[in-house]
């Protein structure tokens, strides 16, 4: 046997003759702190009582009041680009991640997945001693990667962390999410009717990882990445956090911009000079909205501030726990947001966002007939551009966009044993990158040049730990410039300027109109000096397209229909016209489970019930919001297009016989509409007909041989496994006529124009 040159063991032919050796284990430096980064989604630069609203949320105020609170962080306008940038040090399109990780366009700069170039954080501090524990959303995951089957390379264990617990995709359900547990997919813990909140479940899991680390090898820091779904939507807090904020905005969105506005300068969060940007296109003034149209509005907002009042309870459940176990003083606490707020709700807000995402206009009747469902497990909310305007206070614009209120965003830093300038205030420019350079110097790692055999590409943060010093107030900033790019859009900041443009998809770039601002004395982005200094504009763009050239960010692409689109690499799943499952298979992810939005498909199921009433689902995709399920209720076979939550059956009018059996639906797609066929044993038995057909369906997966999350249908309660046997489940999904990808794209296009 060849001895492992690496180890200095001396053999002999016996012990006596020989000499053992064990390798040091690695261990970080001493006192090495505990890192905790807590990351918000879609939660903009006001939201926080401590950034100026009047939002309940004293336990992030308590970390700020022991720490210190950033004024000039700016991450990149979208959820999986900013967290690809915050975990590596690098900028998003380098790495792989210029969208979201639902998409792949064939360029290196979209990939749906991070670079092996590009070590996490958790990859390069985890050699070094570090536990690390990766607990919420994810969404780094190329979507189509995500089942059971993997690959894995791209899950969390394989990129740095020990272990995980959450939800891959871009958001869940709150009451009924589908969630993962290390490499495998499971079933909440217990039900909506139970008390279970997501929230609540994943403070307790990063709080159970601690306890079982700390009790076994308390020597050991650990790494803590806790991404909440909170506040991106739905809005769903727990009804207690609902009722609270009843009557709390009656004011209107203008009157509260403006009370948010001026408890900024009062807290020091902006200067006194700031001006309050003008309301963004589409928002109407409050007065002017029609009594209706107010009150939904009015029940969308205080659905999301109990969504963060919430959220903010279990962030004090998380310090509380460090605390009572003795190591609060010596974790650093990073708290931030990925983005701003969201302008996905429209312009009067939706009680189903995927009514949004499917081109379809939510009318206000229609949501006025529903306001006792919102924020509950009945609604799938969003709140209007004028509520989210206010969250990013002072400034323009939202998420997605590179102006101040797309990337603009909070950030607290808590450190008791190393940050003594407790509730200051710092003001330098930094960026997401700068997360892990700043998180690699307190504990004292160096980038890896080589990781796995493969070659790292360069850190591209600058460490913002010079700010942790009292003295560092007024130290101007050592990041000396940073680009933005996202849908198109763009900005460069560079010596305390910004040039921005905002972009309209379909329209040629070269016509984009870019502004030119001076953040040292315009906050908010309100003076447009690009006339008065047409030679610092062309410099301004210049450098951007050196900076673009540098980082990957070319290909520019605003084909936003073509991004949903499956990239046709051979052997991934969208790319089959067949489907075979052997159930029961459980939470297969929407890009992955057979793909039955805006097309004709048929299912067909072999199967044995021994005993007459055996029933169950057969297949359930969606929630109780939206979507299909194909089920055996009594002896009867049932075909449920849920539509919004009212319901299309086709039921057949003859039972089931008892014994084998084959069972299917045939599902047709005319025009925008659609009919269903169910038959047993080849004999069509039931009929429905749809009034319009679904392009995208819900953020749930699919479970097949069973129902476990949100219920598809009224017909049943969850859990609804098939109590027979299922021998095959069939999907055959017909090419899509080239007339039906037009109307996508055409759909599509009109929803991201609804956007702007």
């Amino acid at each position: 046997m060849t001895q492992d040159t690496r180890n200095k063991a001396r053999i002999g032919r016996t012990a006596e003759e020989s000499k053992p050796w064990w390798p040091e284990l690695p261990r970080p430096r001493d006192g090495a702190p505990n890192v905790v980064v807590i990351l918000f989604d879609d939660t903009g630069f006001s939201h926080f009582g401590c950034y100026g609203s009047t939002i309940d949320t004293p336990n992030i105020d308590r970390l700020a009041a022991g720490g210190l609170r950033y004024t000039n962080f700016h991450t990149t306008a979208l959820c999986s680009p900013t967290r690809a940038a915050l975990l590596t040090g690098r900028n998003h399109h380098s790495v792989g991640m210029r969208g979201l990780a639902n998409w792949n366009t064939g360029f290196p700069n979209c990939t749906g997945g991070v670079a092996k170039s590009a070590a996490t954080l958790a990859e390069m501090i985890r050699p070094q001693g570090y536990s690390t524990f990766a607990v919420g959303k994810w969404h780094l995951t190329p979507m189509e990667e995500t089942s059971a089957a993997g690959p894995f390379d791209q899950w969390p264990l394989a990129r740095g962390f020990d272990r995980y617990y959450g939800f891959l995709q871009g958001e869940t359900d709150q009451f009924a999410p589908e969630l993962y547990c290390d490499n495998h997919p499971i079933d909440q813990p217990r039900t909506a009717d139970e008390g279970y909140h997501l929230t609540e479940d994943l403070v307790d899991q990063a709080i159970g990882m601690i306890r079982s680390q700390k009790s076994a090898v308390p020597e050991r820091p650990f790494f803590l990445y806790l991404c909440f779904g909170a506040t991106h939507a739905p809005h769903q807090p727990p009804k207690a956090f609902l009722d609270k904020y009843k009557g709390r905005f009656d004011e209107g969105w203008d009157a509260t911009r403006q009370r948010w506005f001026e408890r900024q300068k009062a807290l020091g969060i902006i200067p006194a000079d700031t001006e309050l940007a003008p309301r963004n296109p589409g928002v109407d003034a409050w007065d002017s909205l029609p009594a209706e149209q107010r009150t939904l509005a009015l029940r969308l907002q205080e659905a999301f501030a109990g969504f963060l009042d919430h959220t903010d309870s279990q962030v004090g459940r998380l310090m509380a726990f460090l605390e009572q176990i003795g190591e609060r003083d010596n974790t650093v606490t990073m708290l931030m947001s990925d983005n701003g707020a969201s302008q996905e709700g429209g312009a009067i807000g939706v009680i189903d966002t995927f009514k949004y995402f499917n081109g379809i206009p939510e009318t206000l009747e229609e949501s006025m007939g529903r306001l006792d469902d919102i924020g509950g497990p009945k609604s799938n909310t969003n709140y209007p551009w004028g509520w989210a305007q206010v969250g990013n206070t002072p400034g323009k614009r939202y998420k997605q966009n590179t102006h101040g209120g797309g990337i603009r965003d909070p950030l607290i830093v808590n450190w008791p044993a190393g940050i003594h300038d407790a509730g200051g205030i710092r003001t330098q420019f930094h960026h997401v990158t700068d997360i892990t350079p700043t998180l690699l110097e307190i504990v004292g790692v160096h980038p890896p040049e080589l990781l796995n055999g493969v070659a790292q590409m360069p850190v591209h943060g600058e460490s913002l730990a010079y700010t942790f010093d009292a003295g560092s107030r007024e130290l101007p900033t050592r990041k000396q410039s940073q680009y933005f790019e996202m849908y198109g859009s763009r900005a460069i900041f560079s010596g305390g300027w910004k040039a921005v443009t905002f972009h309209k998809p379909g329209t040629p770039f070269d016509d984009d109109r870019w502004e030119l601002y001076h953040l040292d004395t315009d906050f908010s982005e309100c003076r447009d000096l690009a006339r008065e200094q047409p030679e610092r504009l062309a410099k301004m763009i210049e450098l951007w397209w050196t900076e673009a050239g540098r980082y990957g960010v070319l290909p520019l692409d605003d084909r936003r229909a073509q991004l949903w689109t499956p990239s046709p690499r051979t052997r991934m799943p969208r790319n089959r016209e067949r489907y075979v499952l052997y159930p029961p298979v459980a939470h297969m992810s929407g890009e992955v489970a057979p793909p039955l939005g805006n097309r004709s498909f048929t299912v067909t199921a072999e199967l044995d019930r021994p005993v007459a009433g055996m029933q169950g689902a057969l297949f359930a995709l969606g929630s109780a919001h939206n979507g299909i399920a194909f089920y055996v209720l009594g002896d009867r076979l049932v075909f449920d297009y849920n539509l919004f939550a009212t319901h299309y059956k086709a039921v057949s009018d003859r039972p089931i016989p008892v014994g084998a059996a084959t069972v299917s639906v045939a599902f047709e797609k005319i025009g925008e509409a659609g009919r269903a066929t169910v038959s047993i044993d080849g004999v069509a038995c039931g009929r429905v007909d749809v009034p319009k057909v679904l392009r995208m369906i819900s953020s749930n997966g699919m479970d097949a041989g069973r129902d476990a999350g949100s219920a598809v249908s009224d017909d049943y309660q969850v859990p609804f496994d098939f109590q027979g046997t299922i021998k095959r489940l069939v999907f055959d999904l017909p090419r899509r006529p080239k007339r039906d990808e037009r109307e996508a794209r055409a759909a599509q296009q009109a929803s991201d124009q609804s956007r702007q």
